[in-house]
């Protein structure tokens, strides 16, 4: 029997949208063959889902769920193709039901696999009968998921444009007064517009990786090479191209938006943990803007719907 490989799995699941345990499954009982293996999955009840998985869903919605206490949230993204079915009462509970089924999935998993709320089924079998009801692709994207184990730390959501841009931001105040304090809440909430406005890389320098600043640096010294540079120069003009650049790439480099003038995001972190009496800190973030990377070229070009699971 020919070997199974991750990515024929892959290529199996971005062609009939079927769950990966369906298509390992399929491809085994097909012998590794793919159209067969395609078949294999039509013929088990998901035609209608299957027929349509080749529509582009670049619609939907981006939804953000976050605990009563604070200490957890989740943010997801969920696709159909036009805004019609988006704004209507059955998509909308599904998004409901896969961000509350979020809240309990462990962070990296499928969640398509996950029980979907109230019923014993997974929640992309769900996803199907949904797609066969409107007559519309529907893909659950991506998801992530933010823990405050801090006994100061918090979640935050910010969801902008009515569920096409939303970010989760996960800081920490210095000590139990500051988490109740207002300027606490409104700098996060500041924060959290920021980095829907600005859309900054990583919250730090520290963030960006070696290979990441190595790259921007190869780019640069092209870019020098281009205007006739001397050489001789490139190494300082190199370092202060790259500061720049960390200033436009991360969070905390950035200048804020919300009261310009005022300096950085960093500095308006420092004053503010002057006040509070410790150090205000921003762990993570995360930032789904509808449809961000899916290319909409046109309803007829089957091969775009494998952007939608990368």
């Amino acid at each position: 029997m020919a070997d199974i490989t991750p990515q024929m799995i892959r290529e199996l699941r971005e062609r009939t949208q079927a769950g990966m345990s369906d298509c390992k499954g399929a491809l085994v009982e097909a012998g590794g063959d793919m159209e067969k293996a395609v078949e294999v999955i039509l013929k088990k009840g998901i035609v209608k889902a299957a027929a349509r998985a080749g529509k582009v869903a670049t619609e939907g919605e981006v939804r953000t769920l976050v605990a009563k206490d604070g200490k957890k949230g989740v943010i997801v993204e969920v696709n159909t193709q036009t805004d019609f079915v988006a704004r209507g009462e059955a998509f909308k509970d599904f998004v409901t039901n896969v961000a509350n089924a979020a809240m309990t999935a462990t962070s990296g998993t499928d969640l398509n696999q996950a029980k979907y709320p109230g019923t014993d089924k997974p929640i992309d079998q769900v996803r199907q009968e949904l797609v066969s009801k409107t007559g519309e692709n529907t893909v659950v994207r991506r998801w992530e998921s933010l823990e405050a184990k801090e006994a100061n730390g918090i979640v935050h959501a910010y969801v902008h444009m009515g569920g096409k841009l939303a970010v989760l931001v996960h800081a920490e105040a210095p000590n139990a007064d500051a988490m109740k304090n207002p300027a606490f809440s409104a700098f996060i909430d500041n924060c959290a517009m920021q980095i829907a406005a600005m859309n900054p890389m990583v919250v730090s320098k520290e963030g960006v990786s070696h290979a990441h600043i190595a790259k921007q640096k190869e780019i640069f010294q092209a870019q020098l090479k281009e205007e006739n540079k001397p050489e001789a120069a490139w190494p300082k003009i190199i370092d202060g191209k790259v500061n720049k650049w960390f200033t436009e790439v991360t969070l905390l480099g950035q200048d804020n938006v919300w009261d310009p003038g005022k300096g950085t995001i960093d500095q308006l972190r420092g004053a503010l943990g002057k006040e509070l009496g410790g150090e205000v800190k921003i762990h993570h973030f995360f930032r789904f803007g509808l449809g961000d990377g899916i290319e909409k070229k046109g309803d007829d070009l089957a091969d775009e719907v494998a952007k939608l699971i990368q």
